[in-house]
């Protein structure tokens, strides 16, 4: 899989542009607040219909503009597919797959696989569990379309539970309706514990593989999920915990509050690590998600690495790069000087200013 040309147009600090990409390693270098990272930002969009950022679509458009589009082009275990986007400023966005519109944004996920590597995701392991469950959510929501829509429900229901919990404050005969809405979300919760507890069953594995590579066989790292509460007690939990909700006006238990812990042996990297061993367990986690979309799907995803070999040292960049030679990779970085004694070839470089993109080598 690879994207073959990008267009935006009032997107972020583009007013229009076009690139066409190589299949292999692409170079998108200058100085900062440059735009280089917003480039990123546009695949990374038609992959999953969201800004890796967490950005409204409003704040995607350009200052002064109502609207802004983007056109991918991709070609996909040897067939070309074209994703158009528009975002709007005060309606939901539209999108098109070759030409047709979609009713619901979710039926694009699968289409373009991408990964995206930035400096915060180097802190993703001493960072809060939201962060831990982003990771989860956004790669099973590419790759599994039955987590997507039960987590999609699961949300929705949390909401409304938690809404009705603070009605029950003025109305406490709407206590009853409680019940349907817990029948629900044991229904949703329990399936998302369970696809979560196989996912980083599969995952986990090919982390230890890639750290032990790293830290030439030195660490063992092992990769648990912690989840809030069990499938069996989940109920009993959710019936117990009743009175508490009422009073918080919240759901305290449930998968919304999962986390993943990191252990290198008896230590857990999350607290007590070095910030040498977190962000190999980081660089460890990105690299076997790239596996882990490889055998999913039987074909690679686009990596997009927003100036992280900056973040690395020499010995990680190097692993790093040694292995996504064969997976097409979009690198920002502020100068290419970084890459000269790497064995990375540069297939494709362009230099970016000011919003304005300039190819440097075809």
């Amino acid at each position: 899989m690879h994207v073959d040309s990008l267009e935006v147009g009032n997107f972020r600090n583009y007013e229009f542009a076009k690139i066409d990409f190589h299949p292999n390693t692409n170079i998108l270098y200058g100085d900062n607040a440059q735009g280089k990272t917003n480039l990123l930002e546009a695949v990374f969009v038609c992959g999953t219909t969201k800004s890796h950022k967490g950005s409204k679509d409003k704040e995607l458009v350009s200052i002064g503009k109502e609207e802004a589009h983007i056109r991918l082009h991709l070609t996909k275990k040897e067939m070309t597919h074209r994703i158009d986007m528009h975002l709007k400023k005060n309606k939901g966005k539209g999108i098109a797959i070759d030409g047709i519109p979609i009713k619901r944004s979710s039926e694009l996920l699968g289409l373009l696989n991408v990964i995206f590597f930035s400096p915060e995701d180097l802190r993703i392991v001493k960072n809060g569990p939201a962060e831990r469950r982003k990771f989860i959510d956004m790669e099973l929501c590419q790759l599994d379309q039955v987590y997507l829509h039960d987590l999609k429900e699961y949300n929705k229901i949390l909401m409304q539970r938690n809404k009705l919990l603070k009605q029950i404050s003025f109305q406490p005969s709407l206590e009853d309706t409680l019940d349907i809405w817990d029948m629900q979300l044991l229904q949703y919760g329990e399936s998302i514990i369970k696809r979560r507890s196989q996912f980083i069953e599969e995952i986990g594995e090919t982390v230890t593989k890639v750290n032990e590579n790293l830290t030439g066989n030195k660490e063992h790292l092992q990769m648990l999920y912690e989840p809030d509460v069990t499938i069996d007690e989940f109920a009993n939990k959710l019936n117990n915990y009743r009175e508490r909700d009422k009073k918080l006006f919240s759901t305290s238990v449930g998968p919304h509050r999962d986390d993943l812990c990191f252990m290198n042996k008896d230590i857990d990297i999350r607290k007590y690590g070095s910030q040498g061993q977190q962000r190999t367990c980081a660089l460890s986690l990105k690299l076997a998600e790239i596996e882990i979309v490889k055998n999913m799907t039987g074909d690679s995803p686009v990596l997009l690495l927003d100036d992280v070999l900056s973040e690395l040292d020499r010995n990680r960049q190097n692993y790093l790069l040694d292995s996504i030679h064969d997976i097409q990779t979009i690198i920002t970085c502020t100068g290419i000087e970084e890459f000269i004694d790497s064995r990375l070839t540069l297939d494709r470089i362009f230099r970016i200013k000011e919003g304005t993109v300039f190819i440097e080598k075809e």
